[in-house]
């Protein structure tokens, strides 16, 4: 038998090292980054995970002063969840599921808003019942989950990140959510979509890294030709922008994106300043 997983952070660390500064002989708290919460025993400055596995007040302290990083307790240790390769990828934690963060730069709406809330929104928006979805860049895959939660009969979720889905693959909220109607492809959508046959896809969630000379591709007028052709007449998109300086609807940058979506001929092109993304159509 498999034994569960157990995950740490800063604020359940705190607690615990809080408890046996008490003396109190258990605590409820959750170790699966808020799914789930659970009474666990403390014995002799031991936390009780389960029958014959324990974690001690030593090993605790070993994180007990490191923030926004996420610990996967196996085999006896503390392992970081994080890769550090062409780039320093992590999970950090929140109030509830866990984000992506990249060099720093967070890929998810986190400080105003909940991150669940947030892909909610942005999926209600333009999934509607029995829709074919297309999301281009799955990340952790909460947009494709939200897909499926507002009616998709199947969503197509593309990353072409290893270290991306390795992180997501220990994401425990994914494996609690339906995945029955998705699929996950390893693939770099700016290639991948030009398998796809035309008017395929009736919604279309678009939700690129920032904006730099690595990611443009996923900002330039010929992907977004592509995203246009596999749409379906009435297709729904919505293109995630963000608004790392605080982007008003006449920003440039946001202007010419818009003017980019325009010249592929997407119609209804508006700015959404409540969910930092612009949504358009094909007509």
């Amino acid at each position: 038998m498999t034994e569960p997983s157990f995950f740490f952070h800063f604020e359940v660390v705190a607690c615990i090292l809080e408890a046996m500064q008490k003396k109190k002989n258990e605590i409820r708290l959750s170790l699966d980054l808020n799914l789930t919460e659970t009474l666990c025993r403390i014995e002799k400055d031991r936390l009780i995970l389960y029958p014959s596995l324990f974690i001690d007040r030593e090993t605790l302290e070993t994180i007990s002063s490191v923030k926004n990083r996420i610990f996967l307790f196996r085999e006896n240790a503390l392992h970081p969840l994080e890769i550090r390769s062409n780039a320093y990828y992590k999970l950090v934690p929140t109030k509830t599921a866990p984000i992506l963060e990249i060099d720093g730069i967070k890929m998810h709406r986190s400080k105003e808003v909940d991150p669940l809330v947030d892909a909610k929104e942005k999926t209600r928006m333009i999934v509607t019942r029995d829709d074919i979805t297309l999301d281009t860049c799955g990340g952790l895959g909460y947009s494709a989950l939200f897909a499926v939660k507002a009616g998709a009969g199947k969503v197509v979720s593309t990353e072409k990140s290893h270290e991306v889905i390795k992180l997501r693959s220990l994401n425990p909220w994914l494996s609690k959510m339906d995945q029955d109607r998705i699929d996950f492809i390893h693939e770099d959508v700016t290639r991948y979509i030009e398998g796809f046959k035309d008017n395929l896809f009736n919604s279309v969630i678009h939700d690129p890294p920032r904006f730099t000379s690595a990611t443009g591709d996923l900002y330039g007028k010929p992907f977004y030709d592509a995203l246009f052709r596999v749409m379906a007449p009435k297709a729904r998109l919505f293109h995630y922008t963000g608004s790392p300086k605080k982007i008003k609807t006449n920003d440039r940058f946001i202007m010419n994106t818009i003017s980019r979506l325009e010249k592929s001929r997407f119609s209804a092109v508006c700015f959404r300043k409540d969910l930092q993304g612009i949504f358009a159509r094909k007509d």
